[in-house]
């Protein structure tokens, strides 16, 4: 600083922050002559399951005080639900935050964490915070992951490999057999996440059991969230089944607190409401497949260059390139907001049966 000058020094940044992609949440509805929906976050269109309102309501009027640190109900309950010791369970503010607390836990500068693209958007975004190297391997053509090239990326400097399953945004799954294959080279030292932000949407018989997978082997780890199928988006609220070393270095990241009173409350409730889950999770994949059912009698690759592949999540994706940001415009201008991954595609999450017809409609107009 020259002398003379009133300019205050600039505090020091790292420069990884400055150089951070922007995540980009799903846009809110839009204004519009009638009702708008939003089926640009993947979200549950139904409000929250019975009592589990109640439930949190409840926990409300006790937010003068701090919540149980240690989260000691809930992870009693998803180590009951999920089968495993209380030990392996760690919990976070969604299963993103989880995962930050992954990587925190496992790479900094000079390392590597590994995963498809395109996959879950905050995946970059994580990994350079914690100023590790995002190493990234294409989908391929049929939008799943390339476990082979996967395999052939990791090197010495590789400590998390994610996979994300079923993907977001393409809804693809990775099937059993190849994921065993592919975790048979994977060094035992390295780290391997399971991401299941959408397991209670699959219907196909050849998807792996994350959990037992987990108990089975020392260096993968499951991440899920109640924010989907649960409903408890607003409440930010995910957690990991892990290796108890993994699920203790969870608990050292950990935010002191992060779960609130409410979220805990609300998650053991929705974990203890079950066959409630089951029969809205069927109303909405009954859903999507009927969607799926019409999409097919559009002409989606004659007309827009685009192949439809199956999706085992509550969304859908259309690579429509070019034109993405078009189709999200035409949907915008009826009501309904999607959400657009420019120059890729577009992903469509399954919401009331109103909305997801106005969005078949754009498709078979041409936009």
């Amino acid at each position: 600083m020259s002398a003379g000058s009133t300019e205050e020094p600039r505090v020091r940044l790292r420069a990884a922050i400055a150089g951070l992609p922007a995540y980009k949440a799903g846009a809110p509805a839009v204004p519009f002559e009638g009702t708008a929906y939003k089926l640009s976050s993947n979200e549950n269109p139904y409000p929250p399951l019975p009592g589990v309102l109640k439930a949190a309501v409840a926990a409300a009027e006790e937010i003068n005080r701090y919540p149980d640190f240690a989260s000691g109900a809930l992870i009693e309950e998803i180590a009951r639900f999920t089968g495993v010791p209380a030990d392996r369970v760690a919990v976070g503010t969604g299963s993103v935050g989880v995962l930050q607390q992954l990587v925190q836990a496992t790479a900094g500068p000079g390392d590597e964490v590994l995963f498809a693209w395109r996959s879950f958007e905050a995946y970059p975004i994580i990994t350079q915070i914690a100023g590790a190297t995002a190493v990234t391997v294409s989908l391929r053509s049929d939008e799943t992951h390339d476990l082979d090239a996967m395999a052939e990326a990791i090197t010495e400097r590789t400590r998390l490999v994610l996979v994300c399953n079923p993907n977001n945004p393409t809804g693809a799954i990775v099937p059993r057999a190849e994921l065993e294959r592919f975790l048979d080279r994977v060094p035992k030292d390295v780290l391997v996440v399971l991401d299941e932000a959408y397991v209670e949407f699959v219907r196909a018989e050849d998807y792996p059991d994350g959990v037992a997978i987990s108990l089975d082997r020392s260096n993968v780890c499951v991440l899920r969230t109640f924010s989907k199928a649960y409903g408890l988006a607003g409440l930010r609220i995910g957690y990991a089944i892990a290796a108890e070393p993994v699920a203790q270095a969870l608990r050292a990241c950990a935010v002191p607190f992060g779960i609130n009173l409410v979220a805990q409350a609300a998650a053991v409730e929705s974990l203890r409401s079950q066959d409630a889950l089951a029969e809205r999770v069927s109303e909405l994949v009954a859903e999507r497949e009927r969607v799926m059912a019409a999409l097919r009698q559009i002409d989606l690759a004659g007309r827009y260059g685009v192949e439809l592949h199956d999706s085992q999540a509550n969304f859908f994706w259309l690579r429509l390139g070019a034109r993405s940001v078009e189709f999200a415009q035409a949907c915008e201008a009826i009501g309904v907001t999607v959400r657009p991954y420019p120059p890729d595609g577009v992903r469509v999450t399954i919401g009331e049966q109103e909305a997801n017809d106005r969005v078949l409609g754009v498709l078979r107009s041409g936009f």
